[in-house]
């Protein structure tokens, strides 16, 4: 995956931090190596995603709206030692969440591999954390747009709403880089809008209400998860399989498992015993033994490569990014 970082010394990075516009840099402690890829990588819808750049540099640019306004971020990871700079009114905001973005809050070694396919990806893949936006609408309106549409459909209607509603990304970011809109412009998509967008009434009315709702909607990200998953789901459209998608990127829950998915019940059933898991009721019976870390331990299986022989249809790269 581009981003992707080779694992550095299990020792603690240093940070070097600076925001455009004379803010006080943020220093930053992550007790692990951080792989960017892995890290950041689910908040990234689809390759053309506006909000989301990884540039030949290694660099990840990431454009976000905060509770203080628009604001673009740049992470890097060298040497050991993770760089960031920031821009807009949202930067200072951006940085002082940046150790959370990394992972500083995951705690990897609270996962015990209990199958040898885990063992071997978890000592593969030492930078993986997982990572805690802090922002829920976000998160949030991607997922609604992805329910029941294959990724590439949900992929095109964010990119399209997002540059056609949101704005240029503060600072020298990349070229056609956006921040999303904010929740008033959300409200306001004409229909025909959201039809051009292939995005259908059902789910355009689900994203207006949770728009309509968002301050409510981004308290969710200090609660703990399993709250947050029912202050969500008290919008009408947004149930579990959306919930625990939005909560796993804006809350870091590392036991917050996708259901409902077309794919995952039999991927984790055919790595962990052999045969695909009929339902989520036989997913998580498979991933019981991790209790606290089940979602952490679907993404090790997933980025293990074991998957059933194709019979549904094909998991594709953006499926599996999406976790």
């Amino acid at each position: 995956m581009a981003g992707r970082y080779p694992p550095r010394t299990p020792t603690t990075p240093t940070t070097r931090t600076t925001v455009r516009g004379g803010h006080v840099p943020v220093p930053l402690t992550v007790d692990a190596p951080v792989d960017l890829g892995l890290t950041l990588g689910p908040l990234r819808r689809g390759p053309a995603d506006p909000t989301f750049r990884v540039t030949p540099d290694g660099s990840v640019w990431r454009a976000s709206r905060t509770p203080d306004g628009p604001g673009t971020i740049r992470v890097a990871v060298r040497d050991g030692a993770a760089e960031a700079e920031a821009w807009g009114p949202g930067a200072p905001w951006l940085l002082t969440r940046l150790p959370a973005l990394l992972g500083a809050e995951d705690d990897p070694t609270a996962f015990v591999p209990r199958h040898r396919l885990l063992a071997a990806t978890h000592r593969r893949r030492p930078g993986l954390r997982l990572t805690r936006t802090g922002l829920v609408l976000e998160s949030l309106i991607p997922s609604v747009l992805e329910q029941k549409v294959t990724t590439d459909e949900a992929y095109r209607a964010w990119r399209l709403l997002v540059r056609k509603y949101g704005e240029p990304a503060p600072g020298p970011a990349p070229e056609g880089m956006y921040v999303m809109p904010d929740a008033r412009a959300w409200t306001l998509i004409p229909s025909w809008e959201w039809h051009l967008a292939g995005v259908e009434d059902k789910r355009a009315a689900t994203i207006v209400r949770a728009a309509r709702a968002a301050r409510r909607m981004e308290e969710a990200a200090g609660m703990a998860p399993s709250e947050a998953r029912a202050r969500l789901e008290l919008i009408p459209g947004v149930g579990p399989w959306t919930s625990a998608e939005t909560v796993q990127r804006s809350n870091g829950a590392p036991d917050e498992v996708t259901m409902g998915d077309l794919h995952l019940p039999g991927i984790v059933g055919w790595a962990l015993a052999g045969d695909r898991a009929a339902d989520d009721a036989a997913m998580l019976d498979l991933l019981a033994p991790y209790a606290g870390q089940r979602h952490r331990a679907a993404r090790l299986i997933l980025l293990s490569g074991r998957v059933p022989p194709r019979r549904a249809p094909r998991m594709t790269p953006g499926d599996i990014a999406r976790f």
